[in-house]
């Protein structure tokens, strides 16, 4: 008798409608569109408009997924938004998408694991299934990452962007569901990729605006090094740890952060182009919101159907690094 297993039963996305480009970043700080697509791949992004908040998308998305699922919001037991740019520190803002979508009988909170999050609240997510605890997690990955950037540093600016995606994950039965999530950490690199002020490190003053040590702060070439490695390493463990290998991979959906980087972990791992869902191009570096994006458009647009192998794989501040392994 086959036992639960945690299975991805609806997907959704939401990104902002305005469009902003290579050319126009030309004209506000010393790049070039050439130079961007060369260095991340990178045609254009999504960018909110200043009124927006985090939970506008997060609920589009999540609606999408429920409505995908055909799971009742009132079913939901648990809401997980993974994100490192809330509507406010505090509630979180799991508690507002909660309430929007009227998931009446759910816990909701907060995860925050940088470009990653998605992966690890999707683990979260299977655990809560598998143990009988709750029958559907709505997990959402979603960024407003332009409300934090410094738009006269062409390291980041360029590269971080908007959107939201999310999936329902249910109950279901084997083979079906998530086979495998593997999560990594090395704190000692923490400084790699961060916001130093808005905490109690350093609390809002003027001084710190003054700083700018509001905006997102990014050591790129660093990054770059260990990412590539990382979510190659942390890819064949996830693999390996369901029994598979690269070859019985169908899509590979990686953390969609650069065009290089995804070339680069998906030659190691010996994934070729046609076996990857990349869309970094239209949306640039979406954070915590990136991998659900491109899961949803390979869903939708019929590349991944039932009985596939999804890898999905991913790096972020923290430093995180994760990646899972699921039987569509």
């Amino acid at each position: 008798m086959s036992s639960t297993s945690a299975v991805i039963t609806g997907t959704g996305m939401a990104v902002p409608a305005r469009v902003v480009t290579n050319h126009d970043l030309e004209k506000i700080v010393d790049t070039s569109d050439e130079w961007i697509q060369a260095r991340t791949g990178i045609r254009e992004r999504r960018i909110a408009e200043p009124s927006d908040r985090l939970s506008d998308f997060a609920v589009e998305a999540g609606r999408q997924a429920l409505d995908a699922a055909a799971v009742d919001p009132a079913a939901v037991d648990l809401v997980i938004v993974a994100t490192v740019t809330p509507d406010m520190p505090i509630p979180a803002t799991a508690c507002i998408v909660q309430h929007r979508l009227g998931c009446t009988s759910a816990a909701a909170f907060d995860l925050q694991a940088g470009c990653s999050g998605y992966i690890y609240a999707q683990s979260v997510a299977k655990q809560f299934v598998v143990s009988g605890r709750a029958r559907h997690v709505l997990v959402i990955g979603a960024e407003l990452l332009s409300k934090f950037l410094d738009w006269e540093d062409r390291t980041t600016c360029v590269i971080f962007a908007d959107g939201a995606g999310a999936a329902v994950v249910s109950g279901g039965q084997e083979p079906r569901g998530v086979l495998s999530s593997v999560l990594r950490t090395d704190g000692s690199l923490s400084d790699y990729i961060a916001m130093p002020g808005g905490g109690s490190a350093h609390p809002a003053t003027a001084e710190t605006v003054a700083q700018r040590m509001h905006f997102i702060k990014m050591r790129g070439n660093e990054t770059f090094k260990v990412a590539v490695r990382s979510i190659e390493e942390v890819a064949r463990e996830a693999l390996a740890m369901a029994g598979l290998g690269p070859d019985d991979v169908s899509w590979f959906v990686p953390h969609q952060a650069n065009r290089r980087i995804i070339d680069a972990a998906g030659s190691r791992l010996g994934i070729g182009a046609a076996r990857c869902v990349v869309n970094v191009e239209r949306y640039g570096n979406t954070s915590a919101a990136s991998i659900p994006i491109a899961l949803d458009e390979g869903v939708r647009d019929g590349r991944i159907v039932e009985g596939d192998v999804v890898l999905m794989a991913a790096f972020g501040a923290g430093l995180t690094w994760a990646a899972s392994v699921v039987r569509w």
